[in-house]
């Protein structure tokens, strides 16, 4: 399980998205989670869908990859479809509630806790899938650089962009060795006769406590090691530092973006025409004569 926890790690690659500048996948990365949110319909939402399809596609990443970095969330989903599903009440369309008949009492299902439960589902999926290509086809370096760039403007009131953006990146960077540091004292633990997989939610909670404890001592060290290392090579931030490599806009990122702006153009039009009914019919139909 923790090994399936891929967010924050870089896959190699020459893709188009891995071409791309970094501020511009940034500001679509944000862009698209936005206009995710945006979404008021399945056919708008679709449109999100399809372009994290393409992207996808276009990264490079094999697919398994992707599908471990949705592996985690998934009791997030399940539980917030459970939530929606019994807890969201009325319909779509006027008619009755789908309804499931448990032992005595009965537990009401209505079409519009359904829908409800599906679009937040999808919405989550594209939002994990879509952040984690950001990381996947970026180097932690390339990131700061982008970060830098896009929050100069923040310097104006003093704000230490640099220090700021070097933080977001360590901690985005960290996350893979912090993985592995959990990895290697929950099998350090389990040689020692822990059992970390048997027991209710108290017993596997107390069970933790001797992994979270090394993991604080060992990430402070790691901390204090990364601090020695740059104030030994005379880091003192951003003024006058140069850059091996320049970030410069391309063709293909004015392209990408004339893309990005045309499925937001979209969504726009389809959140103002498009209307639930066509889910609604079909939708109860479709449970009505499942149950």
């Amino acid at each position: 399980m923790i090994r399936d926890i891929t967010f924050g790690q870089y896959y190699p690659g020459k893709s188009l998205l891995h071409r791309m500048d970094p501020r511009m996948k940034l500001v679509l990365t944000f862009a698209l989670i936005v206009f995710m949110f945006v979404c008021k319909s399945f056919a708008s939402l679709a449109v999100i869908v399809l372009l994290t399809v393409i992207a996808v596609a276009l990264s490079g990443v094999p697919l398994k990859v992707i599908f471990k970095s949705i592996k985690p969330i998934l009791i997030i989903l399940i539980f917030t479809a459970l939530l929606n599903i019994f807890y969201t009440h009325g319909t779509v369309q006027n008619g009755d509630a789908l309804w499931i008949s448990f032992l005595n009492g009965k537990i009401e299902i209505w079409d519009k806790g359904v829908y409800t439960a599906v679009f937040t589902m999808v919405r989550i999926v594209a939002l994990v899938v879509i952040s984690s290509l950001l990381t996947y086809t970026t180097t932690p370096t390339m990131l700061t650089d982008a970060l830098e760039r896009l929050l100069s403007p923040l310097k104006i009131f003093h704000i230490k962009v640099h220090t700021l953006a070097m933080m977001m990146t360590l901690a985005l960077r960290f996350i893979p060795t912090l993985i592995e540091e959990i990895e290697r004292i929950m099998n350090a633990q389990k040689a020692r006769g822990a059992d970390l997989e048997t027991g209710g939610i108290v017993e596997r909670a107390k069970a933790l406590v001797p992994i979270f404890i090394p993991l604080m001592v060992s990430s402070f060290r790691r901390a204090y090691e990364l601090a020695l290392a740059m104030t030994c090579r005379c880091y003192t931030g951003g003024e006058g530092r140069t850059r091996m490599k320049q970030m410069k806009m391309k063709g293909r990122d004015l392209v990408c973006l004339f893309v990005c702006l045309a499925f937001a153009a979209g969504i726009i039009v389809l959140n103002y025409f498009a209307k639930h009914e066509t889910f609604s019919i079909f939708g109860m139909l479709f449970f009505k004569q499942v149950i």
